[in-house]
């Protein structure tokens, strides 16, 4: 689930939908903010291969917490920086 296996694809494991969610935090943003920005551009990207559930999305913003990449302020995330 972390990691790709033979039944996750490398591009759905959470460690690299945790990569592109930190792209994406360059700045404070909602949970519905970004959720949107990352559906957008994935519709337009032709090539992707991502498919993401909101449920994997969250689980996502779950296991980026837990290793302290992001923070949750006054109900914006965004990259811990410390």
């Amino acid at each position: 689930m972390i990691l790709p296996t033979k039944h996750i694809s490398q591009e759905n494991a959470l460690l690299s939908i945790g990569s592109q969610v930190l792209k994406f935090l360059n700045s404070s943003k909602t949970v519905s903010t970004l959720w949107e920005e990352m559906l957008i551009t994935y519709r337009d990207n032709q090539n992707s291969n991502i498919d993401i559930s909101y449920e994997w999305f969250v689980l996502t913003l779950d296991f980026l917490f837990i290793i302290k990449a992001i923070e949750l302020k006054d109900g914006l995330l965004s990259r811990r920086t410390s």
